[in-house]
């Protein structure tokens, strides 16, 4: 298996950061960042840290678990080469947890909750790409995506956001969406709490 790197300061999630759109881009609006609002956000599923830098690149305090302990360490890394760079101010307001969402979500009540679990196998001829392919060699499947859904709706204070397949059927257990970002290949479910 090739070695999989995370770096924030540079590649493509640089790129994203500078040229991606800001505010106007679906994830940010899916979280809610409007009218110069950056809420908290628990980012729980981790997996290459992306979305959760983009989210602090836009002003959000973005809280990171990761119940891989691969991931965790590559995350981990990726962070410190990142403390002393010129995104050190953006990875400043990320915090990176070790463990299982479904019991460190209840402690943190944050505004927002974004869960984009292992997505379903694709009933597509092609591979996915090579580093999601990667990926899901290191953390495999998550059978509990619905279960931990459930817990992130209960402990969101806002909001709760699913990133998923575009043309996937509707995650099984989970209540309807109150609106839905879509994008070309993912979409943004989103759940308002209250």
């Amino acid at each position: 298996m090739d070695e999989l790197r995370i770096d924030f300061a540079g590649g493509a999630v640089d790129h994203r950061r500078r040229f991606g759109g800001g505010r106007g881009q679906a994830l940010p609006r899916a979280v809610g960042l409007k009218g110069g609002q950056s809420p908290d956000v628990v980012d729980a599923t981790a997996g290459l840290g992306r979305d959760a830098f983009l989210l602090a690149s836009l002003g959000c305090r973005v809280t990171l678990i990761e119940r891989s302990p691969k991931m965790h360490a590559l995350l981990a890394d990726a962070l410190a080469r990142a403390a002393d760079s010129d995104v050190a101010e953006i990875v400043a307001r990320m915090t990176l947890l070790q463990g299982d969402a479904k019991d460190l979500l209840p402690g943190l009540s944050p505004a927002v909750v974004l869960v984009d679990p292992m997505h379903p196998e694709r009933k597509k001829s092609a591979l996915v790409k090579k580093e999601m392919r990667i990926i899901r060699q290191i953390v495999g499947v998550d059978p509990d995506a619905a279960e931990l859904m459930q817990v992130a709706l209960k402990s969101a204070r806002k909001r709760v956001v699913l990133k998923w397949p575009q043309k996937a059927d509707a995650l099984a257990g989970v209540p309807a969406v109150s609106h839905r970002i879509e994008g070309k290949s993912t979409r943004y479910d989103v759940f308002m709490i209250g």
